[in-house]
């Protein structure tokens, strides 16, 4: 980021962003300069904040793409799987045992391997870990505002 353009006979007490003031500095600004800085600080951090996000989010959003892809396919796979060997062995059992018992028989097999199908994609979705570090930087947040310990006296 860039500083902003100022007079250069002017000198305005412009630190960055982050920049410590030291007391002699609090001490000789004006509530006005002291308000401007604690401005510019916060908006300064709250854009690093959001441009943190953003970036977590698109780091993430990809794993998250990818599980829910899984997910969609192990569905649509097991559906399909699950259609038409359900009908040939719910055929082929119909010649050995009644027709009701052949198809519960086929139904309690696809729940089973719909619960494996469940189980791979969940493992899948718990590897997205989330907005580790914005939420690290945000709970560091009010401890910035905090008063300095050694305090400004006038």
């Amino acid at each position: 980021m860039t500083a902003p353009t100022q007079d250069p006979g002017l000198d305005s007490g412009y630190h960055p962003a982050g920049a410590p003031h030291t007391a002699d500095e609090v001490r000789s600004s004006s509530i006005g300069e002291l308000l401007r800085q604690v401005s510019t600080d916060l908006s300064t951090l709250m854009r690093q904040e959001v441009e943190l996000a953003k970036a977590e989010i698109r780091q993430e959003g990809r794993k998250a793409g990818k599980a829910a892809g899984l997910f969609g396919g192990a569905g649509f796979g097991g559906y399909m799987v699950a259609l038409f060997l359900s009908i040939a062995l719910w055929a082929g059992l119909s010649n050995v045992l009644d027709a009701g018992w052949a198809a519960l028989i086929v139904a309690v097999l696809w729940g089973a391997i719909a619960a494996v199908l469940y189980s791979l994609a969940k493992k899948h979705a718990q590897r997205v870990r989330g907005l580790r570090q914005t939420n690290d930087s945000v709970q560091r947040i009010p401890d910035a505002l905090k008063p300095h310990p050694e305090g400004v006296t006038r």
